[in-house]
């Protein structure tokens, strides 16, 4: 009879402390020592208090009751236990969530440690410490519990949540390592814990875990924030090229619209190994008047061709800075491709010109002719 009650009187505590931070009693209780009459009665007696808010008298009451029993036999030991978890509970109503902390903590050592009770509580424990703004504390008693704990959705979710403790107190290669641990039972199950595995690689330095993580999220209706990031990634990750190509389509897919992107596009292209892509875009810019035309982009018509080995895509560009500059120095530079490339009629041409505008340096390799 006794025994029916005490599991009766814990599946009442279940609800003691503040939903937000503890959970809800176990099924742990049917293997608890039985319990006398007289402290069931008062045990309810005093949850009945602390629903009527009265939290003061719990806490005075409930502490000496826990004090009082903590050196008996199994018994009262474990009402030691009861009672500081309703203490805890009153403290955690009051906010002061550190104390409640402490009194879950006594708890646990009364009805021992890898009890199912125990495992319970400490959970709980952790997140009033995280409460109080103990992080070190409830990070340290959130991974004992997960190592206690099997694994199951309820662990997996607070596996996350001790993935975005480490990240808040920038413990990246710890907050790295329970991440991995995560994705072993399942990859990021929604946005949040995707922005959360994003930051964690990123910032522990893994871009490449990183940049799969947005390559696969990356669809026509992702944003231009998405594009822009995943391209900036995948330049940490020291793969240009895949920069380019990520920058690219979010370009064709209109989702990169800013003149600033355009000119980054180009310059992804020249630096990730694809410089003809570049030179035909902004070809097909200059051609389009949506391009100013002027030394500059010339200049960078060119150096793009001529970065992509097209010798007369690079010759024409190179003759059309020549003649939109009217300048020395770039005759004797057409002059010197179209040489090398085996131009010689063009070469001789424009090294002519260069002399014709001044250019002595033009007049030596005009001797060769």
């Amino acid at each position: 009879m006794q025994r029916h009650a005490s599991g009766r009187l814990l599946n009442i505590l279940s609800g003691l402390l503040c939903a937000a931070l503890l959970c809800g009693a176990s099924g742990a209780a049917l293997a608890a020592p039985a319990l006398s009459g007289g402290v069931i009665r008062d045990l309810n007696a005093v949850e009945q208090a602390l629903e009527q808010g009265r939290v003061a008298y719990v806490a005075k009451h409930a502490e000496s009751q826990a004090e009082r029993f903590s050196a008996g036999n199994a018994a009262d030991r474990y009402a030691s236990a009861l009672y500081r978890q309703l203490v805890a509970g009153a403290l955690a109503q009051q906010q002061r969530y550190a104390d409640a902390a402490s009194q879950l903590a006594k708890a646990q050592q009364s009805v021992g440690a890898g009890t199912a009770q125990a495992k319970r509580w400490l959970r709980e424990e952790a997140q009033l410490h995280h409460a109080s703004g103990q992080y070190d504390q409830a990070i340290t008693r959130l991974g004992q519990w997960l190592e206690a704990s099997a694994s199951g959705a309820d662990s997996q979710a607070e596996r996350w949540r001790l993935v975005g403790w480490l990240a808040r107190e920038k413990r990246w290669e710890d907050a790295a390592t329970q991440l991995d641990r995560a994705r072993e039972h399942g990859e990021p199950a929604n946005a949040q814990q995707r922005e959360l595995a994003l930051a964690v690689d990123i910032n522990a330095g893994r871009m490449h875990k990183a940049l799969g993580g947005l390559v696969v999220e990356l669809n026509a209706d992702s944003g231009a924030a998405v594009w822009r990031k995943a391209a900036g990634v995948a330049q940490r990750a020291g793969q240009p090229g895949v920069a380019a190509g990520i920058w690219d389509a979010g370009w064709r897919l209109g989702k990169l619209e800013r003149p600033a992107d355009y000119w980054q596009l180009m310059n992804l292209h020249l630096t990730g190994g694809t410089p003809a892509r570049a030179a035909e875009l902004l070809a097909q810019g200059l051609s389009r008047g949506e391009v100013v035309r002027s030394a500059l982009t010339l200049r960078l018509l060119a150096d793009a061709w001529q970065q992509a080995r097209e010798p007369s895509h690079a010759l024409a560009a190179q003759r059309a800075l020549a003649q939109h500059t009217q300048s020395a120095n770039e005759w004797r530079t057409l002059g010197q491709l179209a040489y090398a490339w085996g131009e010689d009629a063009r070469a001789k041409s424009a090294f002519e010109r260069a002399v014709a505008l001044g250019d002595t340096q033009a007049e030596t390799w005009l001797a060769d002719f």
